[in-house]
């Protein structure tokens, strides 16, 4: 059977008017179609949040003000150039806002996440005005089920950076390091102190408990049980958290990319461990072999596995302008790191598991007792931990802490105000939000706490 021809070839050996007609009204066709598809970005409506506002003509404090808004009066946003927001003005003047000034009204269902990246960045979401068929995001069941993907791991890897490569591309792009106190940052334990026993000598303890309670007739009743505890729930050496930390970290990201892996974008890859180790570097675990990647999910979400393991999703990469709004992305999530917050689930997790002994310090599975329960916790829960709320304050905590680790870093705290409120003009129903809605509090709520902290301590480096 002979080769089908392409069809511009199959035109041209057939060039009769009636097919030349049809060819050029197909063709017209599908560019009306793309124009429609891609066209113009809407407006994104807001209000103003400050009891009054000046507009300046360009996006700066030095400019000319050409109005002054009160509080609640309505804007159109057409734009974002840094910082400000491009507003429509009576006669088209140009007219430009802070990010702060004003607030992001809350889109319908949907949303319109074409609409807000070509605003915002200056490109659609692939010409289309929503992405409902691609935004559907990793869940549960997804995050439970998936294999532990080793090939991709081992590409994220390949991509981490090490502190010095980062600080050398900081310079490059004149990001320089500022010395700013955090004091509600959480910080290892100091080495060199009194000598803590560890959890095996511990154990080692309880074990002789357990057994002379066998010997007295008691094993299996509330005394064993109460043993059982006492072992899960061990203090550990900060050497242990972190050997867990370091065990648990690879073996979650590796299922987390067995659900969705990698964006195939070596720049964007390389882009984020970049800006991710820079900031990390200034964050009271520098220490950590911090990774970063970006995954192919259409939701707009980010993942912050123990460890130093950092994953944001295509969606939510896709609307980051800039390089201060990536790394106010990756700062948030390098908070959870430092603060072990996903860590601190699991551990809680393990504690409540009485039914089952999961001290497996008789047991090597490969990393010793670490590796041991990482393998172990994993086999059980995949990577679902990813998807579990934290408490609301360790969420409104990540975003003061970025606000911190994005002074310390060389750029604007006020970016992270930026992204959110990006976010918030997707809508409280967007499907580009759901899994993010489910384990965060609601965007109008972190940006109010952001408002009531003023952004006290970190005042000078707000006009940046």
């Amino acid at each position: 059977m002979p080769a089908v021809q392409p069809f511009a070839v199959q035109l041209r050996a057939v060039p009769t008017p009636a097919v030349r007609k049809c060819a050029v009204s197909i063709l017209a066709a599908i560019v009306a179609g793309a124009a429609v598809a891609a066209g113009p970005a809407q407006d994104m409506p807001a209000v103003v949040h400050k009891p009054s506002v000046d507009v300046r003509s360009g996006p700066d404090f030095a400019a000319p003000r050409v109005a002054t808004l009160n509080r609640n009066a309505p804007v159109k946003i057409s734009g974002q150039q840094g910082l400000w927001f491009r507003v429509k003005m009576p006669q088209d003047k140009p007219g430009y806002l802070r990010v702060t000034d004003v607030r992001m009204a809350y889109a319908g269902k949907e949303g319109s996440a074409a609409n807000s990246m070509a605003i915002f960045n200056g490109r659609a979401a692939g010409g289309k005005v929503t992405e409902t068929a691609s935004v559907r995001g990793i869940d549960e069941s997804d995050l439970k089920s998936a294999s532990f993907d080793a090939a991709q791991l081992s590409k994220m890897v390949s991509y981490r950076v090490s502190a010095d490569a980062a600080a050398a591309n900081a310079r490059s792009k004149g990001w320089a390091s500022s010395n700013v106190a955090y004091q509600a940052e959480a910080r290892p334990a100091a080495k060199g102190g009194k000598p803590q026993a560890t959890q095996s000598q511990k154990r080692t303890g309880l074990s002789l408990a357990r057994g002379f309670l066998s010997q007295l007739g008691v094993g299996g009743g509330v005394g064993s049980t109460a043993i059982d505890v006492a072992d899960k729930a061990a203090p550990k050496s900060e050497e242990e958290l972190t050997a867990e930390e370091l065990a648990l970290g690879p073996e979650i990201a590796g299922r987390v990319l067995g659900a969705a892996p990698l964006v195939r974008d070596d720049a964007a890859q390389r882009r984020v461990n970049q800006i991710g180790r820079w900031v990390a570097s200034h964050s009271a675990r520098p220490e950590l072999p911090w990774t970063f990647g970006v995954i192919d999910d259409g939701e707009v979400n980010a993942f912050a596995a123990p460890g130093g393991y950092v994953l944001i999703t295509r969606g939510l990469y896709r609307l980051l302008s800039d390089d201060a709004e990536v790394a106010a992305v990756l700062g948030h999530e390098i908070s959870h790191v430092v603060q072990r917050d996903h860590y601190e689930v699991i551990r809680k997790q393990e504690i409540a598991s009485v039914g089952k002994d999961i001290a497996v310090s008789h047991v090597s599975v490969g990393g010793g007792i670490a590796g041991s329960m990482a393998k172990d916790y994993v086999a059980k829960h995949g990577a679902t931990v990813m998807l579990t709320s934290l408490d609301r304050s360790a969420e409104y905590r990540s975003d003061e802490a970025a606000g911190y680790y994005l002074a310390r870093s060389g750029f604007n705290p006020l970016a992270l105000y930026a992204v959110l409120q990006k976010m918030t003009s997707l809508g409280t129903q967007s499907a580009s939000l759901a899994q993010l809605y489910k384990t965060h509090p609601p965007l109008d709520e972190r940006l109010e706490r952001l408002d009531r902290s003023g952004y006290a301590g970190l005042e000078q480096y707000t006009s940046r």
